[in-house]
């Protein structure tokens, strides 16, 4: 039986499109937790990244409060994440429930204007570029889903909470 976290410091991790963003945020609102959203810290208006090292010190500061949920760890700046985090929620859901839910809000952000991270919009033309967050999911899915199953085999470090299925998490979410 999985229970609800009693973790101060909760990464949620998952391949593109899985969720992280909205179930770090019910984790959030559930346990009163101050929420990271981690896009809003690596890119500016324009789809503009934020360089390495601006990265690693916008992540360095989120992450040194004593609590806080947050929705992602880029491999730039996993480490600094993952030396304080105390629960990792990962989203290991098979690739066609991560890429239908990716094509559907992708599609609905471009038929809405509907502004993210910093302002942004997604259009047809970000949508199709070569490092579109389409694209990225293809590119990510395997190494995201290995490392996810990686820290939850781990005899050390911190706790991992593995769910395969929407049903699962939803499940566990339920429980507070």
């Amino acid at each position: 039986m999985i229970r609800p976290p009693t973790a101060e410091r909760i990464l949620v991790y998952g391949v593109t499109g899985s969720g992280k963003s909205a179930t770090a945020s019910r984790i959030a609102a559930a346990t009163g937790l101050p929420f990271i959203p981690a896009d809003e810290l690596a890119w500016r208006p324009g789809w503009v990244q934020l360089d390495q090292q601006t990265q690693r010190k916008h992540i360095h500061a989120a992450v040194s409060a004593d609590s806080w949920v947050i929705d992602n760890a880029y491999g730039k700046w996993a480490d600094i994440v993952l030396d304080r985090v105390d629960l990792i929620v990962c989203l290991d859901f098979p690739r066609l429930v991560s890429l239908g839910r990716l094509v559907r809000r992708t599609a609905r952000r471009i038929r809405t204007r509907e502004l993210v991270c910093n302002q942004n919009i997604e259009t047809i033309g970000t949508t199709l570029r070569p490092d579109s967050i389409l694209v990225w999911h293809f590119r990510s899915f395997r190494r995201k889903r290995r490392r996810m199953r990686t820290w939850a085999a781990a005899q050390d470090g911190p706790e991992v909470l593995l769910f395969r299925s929407t049903r699962e998490l939803e499940a566990w979410l339920r429980r507070w």
